[in-house]
């Protein structure tokens, strides 16, 4: 049997246990024998009975540093981006299974802290990464590292508002969970984008004119028409 389907069976059987008689009660032992296995074969498979329940978030963690390993320091926000986007189709691959471990996280305080473990594992990543293509020109070190810091946990942040509000909401389709998460990300960049520089100022020079009206008439005529290159077509010249 290959080892996707006995983690599967396993899997499935670990989560009809635990909504029967809870988690606390589930035994490793119980969901091998509901899976119609042995004991070792779950332990070749997972390490521990909660590891049952969460995704393989090692594998995940592995596609998010390809993904910033192929990134350009032009594109690294879209990377980000794109990284995040990982971590939620990990969630999303499996509707019900998702929801099933969002209820018992929510009542199991261990299970609990082992989330918000993994959620700081996709942070500290994001973070490493941000970090290393942030410039230091605009100030210190250790104001570089907040600002990576702040950055990283925005990511995580309007991810988690987003997976949060699809999984108590049965009825939100995968459509509507992309284009909230493409908004929240939208969101993110807005706020962290390097802003872009102030457009050069430009001189105009009116020749041939000295009645201040026809002076600015010729100007907002240049103006309406085209700028500095239409301004020259119409006797005035501009110059950066």
């Amino acid at each position: 049997m290959p080892p996707t389907d006995v983690a599967e069976r396993l899997r499935a059987a670990a989560f009809e246990l635990f909504a029967e008689q809870g988690y606390d009660a589930t035994t490793v032992d119980h969901i091998a024998e509901r899976a119609g296995v042995g004991r070792s074969t779950f332990f070749r498979v997972f390490r521990a009975k909660e590891d049952v329940i969460f995704p393989d978030h090692e594998q995940v963690l592995a596609r998010i540093e390809e993904r910033f390993a192929a990134a350009s320091t032009e594109h690294s926000l879209l990377a980000v981006t794109d990284a995040s986007r990982l971590v939620l189709r990990s969630f999303l691959a499996d509707a019900d299974r998702a929801r099933e471990r969002y209820a018992l996280t929510r009542a199991v305080p261990s299970l609990r802290q082992r989330e918000i473990a993994s959620m700081q594992q996709y942070q500290r990543a994001f973070r490493e990464f941000i970090r290393s293509w942030m410039d230091e020109t605009e100030g210190s070190a250790a104001l570089t590292d907040l600002r990576a810091e702040l950055m990283a946990a925005a990511v995580v942040t309007a991810h988690n508002h987003v997976l949060r509000h699809w999984l108590r909401d049965p009825g939100a389709s995968l459509d509507d969970v992309e284009a909230a998460f493409e908004e929240a990300m939208g969101e993110v960049r807005a706020r962290f984008a390097a802003p872009r520089a102030a457009a050069a100022p430009v001189t105009v020079v009116v020749a041939g004119a000295s009645d201040p009206d026809t002076v600015a008439e010729q100007v907002r005529r240049a103006l309406r028409e085209g700028g500095p290159d239409q301004s020259r077509r119409s006797g005035l010249s501009a110059s950066p």
